[in-house]
C-alpha cells in the first residue's frame, strides 16, 4: 500500500513538473508555474523520506535529512531575496552548478557501494559472476559522474566570468587540448566499463578529476557574450546527470525532472544560437565577446555622433504618437526599471502609445529583460518580441534605447567581417528618431563598435540610465 502511495505521489509530482514547465512559457503564468512545480517537488521529497523502503527498512536519519533541508532552505531563500537583478545570471549558473555537483556525488556514493561488494577484494570493482548484471549500472554511474562534474566545474567558471572575478583565459591549441582531454575521459570510461580492471577505483577517480578539469577548460576560452548560451547548455547537462540518478534509483520523478530539464535546456540553447545566427560549435570554439577575439577593433570610430539634451528629448517623446523602449543590460545595471515604468505611465497619460521591444538575447540570460520589467509591474502585453517589434518600427516616432548595444547594431546586417554578422537584430533604425542612452561611447559586450550611434537619425543621451530617466520624467512634467 505504501509503495503504491509513493508511486502515486511520484506520478503527481511528475505531472506538476510538466504543467509547471508549460506555465513558465508565458510571463503571466510563470510565477504560478514555479509554485506548482515546487509543490510537486515538496510532495516527492516528503514521500521519499517517509514512505520509501528498501528491504523493509525506512530511510531514518531524519535529523540529518531535515537539518540539511533547513540549511539549504535558509541559504537559498536569503540568496534569492538579496540577489540583484543584474546578478541573476550568475546565481542561475551557481545553482545549476550545485545540481551538477549533486549528480556527481550520487555517482561517487553509488560507485563506492559497488567497489566494496566484496570486502576481501577491496581493489576489485565487481565479482566475475556479477559483472554482466552490473556493467549497465556502472555505465549510468560513469555517465552521471562525467556529465555532473563537467556541469559543476563549468558552471562555477561561468559564474566567475559573469561576476567579473574570473577573466577569459585561453592558450594556443586549447581547443585541441580540450578534445584530447575529452578523448582520454571517454577512453578511460570505456576501459573501466568493458574490462572491469583490478585498479578500477583509481581509474574511476581519475575520470572524476579529469572531468572537473575538462569542465574548467571547456568554459575558460568562451567569450563573455556567449555565457547565456553556455549556462543553458550546462543546465541541460545537469538535467541529463539528474536523469542518470533517476535510473540508478529507479526513481520516476527524478528521471522525469532530469529529462525535462535536459530537454528544456537543449531547446533553449538551440533557440539562442538561432537568435544569434550562430551554430553551437561556433559558440563553443569561436570565443565571441572574449576580449581580444573580435572582428572589429573595439573603439574604432566609424563616424561622428551627435548628442541630444534632456529638454529636447522630453519634447520629442511628449509629442510623439508611438514610442518604443528597448531595454538592455545598462538598464539592469542602473536598476532603472521602476523609473522606466514611471516614464511609460507619464507618456501614456499624454496619449502616447508606449511599448517595449525585447530581443531574445538582451541582457545576460534569456528572459532577463522580461523579468526585470515584470519586477516593476510593466504589463506583459506591452513586451513585444523582436519579430513583432520589427514590424512596427517603421511607424514609430521615437525609439529610446536604454543600455542595449549589440542587439541593435546594423553591422549584423551589413558588415560581413563583423563577428555578429547575420544575427537577427531589432530594426530600430527604421523609426523616425532613435535616442540612445549610454554612459559613454564604449562598445558593448561583444567588444565591437555600433554603427547605429553614427547614423543621421540617432542621437546620444549620455548618463546613468536611472538618473537620466528620473530627470526626463521631471522635464516632461514641467512641459
Amino acid at each position: 500500500m505504501e509503495l503504491n502511495l509513493l508511486t502515486f505521489i511520484y506520478l503527481i509530482a511528475s505531472v506538476t513538473f510538466i504543467v509547471g514547465l508549460k506555465m513558465l512559457s508565458h510571463p503571466a503564468s510563470a510565477r504560478n508555474g514555479n509554485r506548482v512545480a515546487a509543490v510537486g517537488m515538496t510532495l516527492a521529497i516528503l514521500g521519499t523520506i517517509f514512505l520509501y523502503e528498501e528491504d523493509g527498512t525506512r530511510l531514518g536519519n531524519y535529523g540529518w535529512i531535515f537539518g540539511g533541508i533547513l540549511i539549504g532552505t535558509v541559504v537559498g531563500t536569503l540568496a534569492a531575496k538579496r540577489v540583484k537583478m543584474t546578478a541573476m545570471p550568475e546565481m542561475v549558473s551557481l545553482f545549476n552548478g550545485m545540481g551538477g555537483a549533486c549528480a556527481a556525488l550520487i555517482s561517487l556514493v553509488e560507485f563506492d557501494h559497488l567497489a566494496h561488494l566484496d570486502p576481501v577484494m577491496a581493489g576489485v570493482l565487481l565479482m566475475a559472476n556479477a559483472a554482466g548484471a552490473l556493467k549497465g549500472f556502472l555505465l549510468i554511474i560513469v555517465i552521471g559522474l562525467v556529465i555532473g562534474s563537467v556541469s559543476f566545474a563549468g558552471s562555477i567558471i561561468a559564474w566567475g566570468k559573469l561576476n567579473g572575478s574570473i577573466k577569459d583565459f585561453s592558450f594556443k591549441g586549447q581547443h585541441l587540448f580540450n578534445i584530447l582531454l575529452l578523448g582520454i575521459i571517454v577512453a578511460l570510461a570505456s576501459y573501466l566499463i568493458i574490462f572491469l580492471p583490478a585498479n578500477a577505483i583509481f581509474i574511476f577517480y581519475t575520470i572524476f578529476f579529469l572531468s572537473l578539469l575538462y569542465g574548467i577548460f571547456f568554459v575558460f576560452p568562451i567569450g563573455g557574450a556567449d555565457m547565456p548560451v553556455v549556462i543553458s547548455l550546462l543546465n541541460s547537462f545537469t538535467g541529463v546527470a539528474a536523469a542518470c540518478g533517476g535510473f540508478l534509483y529507479e526513481n520516476k520523478v527524478m528521471l522525469t525532472g532530469g529529462i525535462l530539464v535536459g530537454a528544456a535546456g537543449t531547446l533553449l540553447t538551440i533557440l539562442m544560437c538561432k537568435a544569434m545566427n550562430r551554430s553551437l560549435t561556433n559558440v563553443l570554439i569561436g570565443s565571441f565577446g572574449g576580449g581580444s577575439k573580435v572582428g572589429t577593433a573595439a573603439g574604432t570610430a566609424v563616424g561622428t555622433h551627435k548628442e541630444i539634451s534632456l529638454s529636447d528629448t522630453a519634447v520629442l517623446m511628449s509629442y510623439a504618437a508611438k514610442v518604443y523602449i528597448v531595454p538592455g543590460y545598462g538598464l539592469a545595471v542602473a536598476q532603472a526599471q521602476h523609473a522606466c515604468h514611471e516614464l511609460e505611465k507619464l507618456l501614456e497619460s499624454k496619449g502616447v502609445d508606449v511599448k517595449y521591444a525585447i530581443h531574445p538575447v538582451a541582457g545576460r540570460m534569456p528572459g532577463h529583460m522580461n523579468v526585470l520589467l515584470a519586477e516593476a509591474d510593466v504589463p506583459y502585453e506591452k513586451l513585444l518580441e523582436m519579430e513583432q517589434a520589427n514590424e512596427e518600427f517603421s511607424t514609430t516616432d521615437v525609439v529610446l534605447i536604454l543600455g542595449a548595444n549589440d542587439v541593435v547594431n546594423p553591422a549584423a546586417k551589413s558588415d560581413t567581417s563583423s563577428p555578429i554578422y547575420g544575427m537577427p537584430i531589432l530594426d530600430v533604425e527604421l523609426a523616425k528618431h532613435v535616442i540612445v542612452n549610454k554612459r559613454s561611447m564604449k562598445p558593448g559586450y561583444a567588444g565591437i563598435e555600433n554603427e547605429l550611434f553614427f547614423r543621421p537619425k540617432t542621437s546620444m543621451l549620455f548618463g546613468d540610465a536611472k538618473k537620466v530617466l528620473q530627470d526626463l520624467v521631471a522635464e516632461i512634467k514641467n512641459l
